[in-house]
């Protein structure tokens, strides 16, 4: 499970998880406390974090620029009832969206500044596929067929005055009709854009660190992209 928290991932191990190639430039092995932002830097690692611990690092999370951070790893033997208990701190929401293929191009929106890619949240008694499929075609006035899911991303935002964890479900999508293609300005959408694959990567440069690894997953499934 990997959360983007103001951008900064956090992500979750079981000790066997940990991948062996990860080096970590700060490391705090079961402990009791952790400092303010002044040592956090790089990759951090947090072995068998303790309830405490993990609020303290979640309020540092949302509440500090902490420019000089790059990940946290959290690794647990219990790693389900550490990601319950990281999920109870936060109001969670449910979202789903897609990665629109033509071709070897990916369809991209322009929204509050940043490239960006559809997606929504649930209506009520929806599927993720089926909020995934009519979201794509509201914001983008297309018509798509839904294929393979690629991941679940989680990132959290703060909205009156609470903490939201929002679990966005991803699949990829192939376009059947574009010829009404437009962007739902209602939405906030100013733009929309075939792009392939440099274009893309220069696009995601303007875009959020949680679409950039989501594009690097899709990738994975839809290679030809690449060309």
């Amino acid at each position: 499970m990997r959360i983007f928290i103001n951008d900064k991932p956090l992500e979750l191990f079981t000790p066997e998880e940990l991948p062996k190639d990860r080096t970590f430039e700060v490391v705090y092995d079961h402990p009791a406390d952790i400092p303010g932002t002044g040592e956090f830097h790089d990759d951090v690692l947090i072995v068998e974090p303790s309830k405490d611990v993990i609020i303290k690092l979640l309020y540092l999370l949302r509440t500090r620029k902490l420019k000089n951070l790059d990940s946290v790893s959290l690794v647990c033997n219990d790693k389900p009832a550490m990601k319950s208990f990281i999920k109870s701190r936060f109001t969670v929401i449910k979202a789903a969206g897609g990665i629109v293929v033509k071709d070897d191009k990916a369809l991209f929106i322009f929204r509050l500044g940043k490239w960006d890619l559809p997606k929504g949240k649930f209506d009520k008694g929806e599927t993720p596929a089926q909020c995934a499929l009519r979201e794509v075609e509201e914001e983008c006035g297309i018509k798509v067929k839904l294929g393979p899911k690629i991941i679940n991303t989680w990132h959290t935002y703060t909205q009156d005055r609470k903490s939201i964890l929002k679990k966005t479900y991803w699949y990829v999508m192939e376009s059947t009709n574009d010829s009404g293609m437009k962007p739902q300005k209602e939405e906030g959408i100013v733009d929309i854009r075939w792009m392939g694959h440099q274009e893309a990567k220069t696009a995601l440069v303007n875009s959020y660190p949680s679409m950039r690894y989501l594009y690097k997953q899709f990738l994975k499934i839809i290679p030809k992209i690449h060309n």
